[in-house]
């Protein structure tokens, strides 16, 4: 069994625990049921925003503990302050040092979109996302069956949120799944090795058709390789690892980000001569 066997056979038991502490009814009580959310497909359009996800991530399965002590109060607003276009919170707890009430914290403090990082296999754990104020779920399709996507996307659209869809082969990718997400996340780690390639983006998204909101996955460390990726299409680059190994991860973002706008502004002055 590899680790992505092992975490998916865990959530399911997980998530038969999680039922019977706090059913559906339960969850339906939250105040974010009746709360607009934030398009994250929208925030990453705009030409004004950077298009950095940044990641709030205690520890992982390949790399161990990366910041186990961070606020995430503190840090969510940080990013945001840093020039970070939204938010992404792991909230697994088992693998990745996470929690729902990191989302339920960082919600109070931002008003942009905030991503549930998460292993998602059951309607439960979509209807959990709305109560803690998440804006997207992640749907990743290595883990599900097509008429297990379908239907979670489709109860994620219902409680008004948006879905990013993760791929990270050529064989996870066909044309219906271009219908049902919002955005189509390619992860440059491989889920079995856990091998890091950022070439993955690069030739996934040539099987992208043009319109799709597109956001880069894992490996990205440098201003330069986004503005690589933009050329081949690219809106978003879900950062995490790279600010949170750094003692002031939301430092480590505003200073990525300044690199980022001094390389786009060059780059457009040399698009003028």
């Amino acid at each position: 069994m590899n680790i992505l066997d092992e975490i998916i056979a865990f959530k399911k038991h997980e998530v038969q625990e999680k039922k019977k502490l706090t059913p559906v009814n339960s969850l339906e009580q939250s105040m974010y049921f009746k709360k607009a959310t934030n398009s994250l497909s929208n925030c990453l359009q705009r030409k004004d925003k950077s298009g950095i996800i940044a990641e709030i991530k205690r520890k992982s399965p390949s790399k161990g503990i990366i910041h186990p002590d961070v606020s995430v109060a503190r840090l969510s607003a940080e990013y945001i302050a840093a020039g970070a276009s939204a938010l992404s919170v792991l909230t697994d707890e088992n693998y990745f040092g996470g929690s729902n009430q990191d989302l339920l914290i960082a919600r109070k403090q931002i008003a942009n979109p905030i991503l549930r990082k998460e292993f998602i296999i059951d309607e439960y754990q979509v209807v959990e996302a709305k109560s803690i104020g998440a804006d997207v779920i992640l749907l990743i399709v290595a883990c599900l069956d097509k008429k297990t996507l379908k239907s979670l996307t489709g109860l994620a659209h219902d409680l008004d949120m948006e879905v990013l869809i993760e791929v990270h082969d050529k064989s996870e990718i066909y044309d219906d799944l271009f219908e049902l997400g919002d955005i189509i996340g390619i992860n440059n780690r491989n889920l079995v090795t856990f091998d890091v390639n950022i070439e993955t983006s690069r030739i996934l998204a040539e099987l992208i058709p043009e319109g799709i909101t597109l956001i880069s996955e894992s490996g990205l460390h440098a201003p330069e390789q986004l503005i690589d990726l933009k050329s081949h299409g690219f809106n978003g680059f879900l950062i995490g690892e790279n600010f949170m190994r750094q003692t002031n991860p939301s430092k480590a973002c505003r200073n990525f980000i300044e690199k980022l706008e001094i390389l786009e502004k060059k780059q457009n002055e040399n698009a003028l001569h």
